[in-house]
């Protein structure tokens, strides 16, 4: 039967597969019938990941920085000659520097971009080539409400999720011609295991205040996950250039 949401013989790969979003993403992309390359700087924690997945014999891992953007020709190259071309593609790395702007430098700057945009960039790059990735492909680059809302200490970060935006309503319509979707999912705050250690350390006046602004409550990351699936599957044919954002209602209010 006919299932436009199956991912079955499709090959996936996810940065930031070692945990929170990029795990997530990766084992529901492997219950959906896909085969992944999971990418990450931890090997071991790539290893556990892969443990958690269906069909674990079926799905490979590469250690990488994603800072070191003059090697991911190189790993995408490996990965097409050793599985084949891709079909789809999540960008779940991402690192975050919390400081005031009158403390930020120049290099706090382009450490958040290295990792966050240009890895991601230079992933699309490869990608527009035929040789890497098939025509009709779907591109997913995680980025942030934070992108398009306000919120103290997050300078760096934030302009490097509303970079990646607005990149993709330009590299929509250059990737349309081979029938590629890209698009960009906006998460508010979700509960990665990263999330939930750092609420446990406010108070119980901050932690309500923190979840407040939600009107459906903090994120799970199978709510990102799931929607990646959407965006990845031949259902979302017609869906590119956009920002999806999903935060249960925080920027409805």
């Amino acid at each position: 039967m006919y299932n436009p949401f199956s991912l079955s013989g499709k090959m996936i790969i996810i940065t930031g597969a070692s945990s929170g979003i990029g795990r997530q993403c990766a084992i529901d992309c492997s219950k959906m019938g896909a085969r992944v390359a999971l990418i990450a700087r931890n090997e071991e924690r790539l290893k556990e990941t892969r443990g958690k997945m269906e069909r674990p014999e079926e799905h490979f891992y590469y250690s990488l920085d994603l800072a070191q953007s003059d090697k991911i020709m190189e790993l995408v190259e490996n990965i097409v000659i050793s599985h084949g071309r891709i079909d789809g593609f999540i960008h779940a790395a991402g690192i975050e520097k919390t400081l005031p702007v009158r403390f930020l430098s120049t290099g706090d700057y382009e450490t958040v971009f290295r990792v966050n945009t240009l890895s991601a960039f230079e992933f699309v790059h490869c990608f527009s080539n035929k040789k890497f990735f098939n025509d009709n492909g779907h591109i997913v680059l995680i980025s942030s409400i934070t992108s398009i809302i306000g919120r103290g200490g997050v300078s760096a970060y934030a302009a490097s999720k509303g970079a990646m935006v607005s990149a993709v309503r330009s590299m929509a319509l250059e990737l349309a011609r081979k029938g590629i979707c890209i698009n960009c999912i906006s998460p508010g705050t979700i509960l990665t295991p990263m999330m939930q250690d750092f609420l446990s350390t406010l108070s119980e006046e901050e932690y309500k205040k923190r979840i407040g602004g939600f009107p459906l409550g903090l994120g799970e990351v199978t709510d990102v996950s799931q929607l990646c699936l959407f965006l990845l599957s031949d259902a979302s044919r017609w869906i590119t250039g956009q920002n999806l954002v999903i935060d249960g209602g925080y920027t409805a209010q």
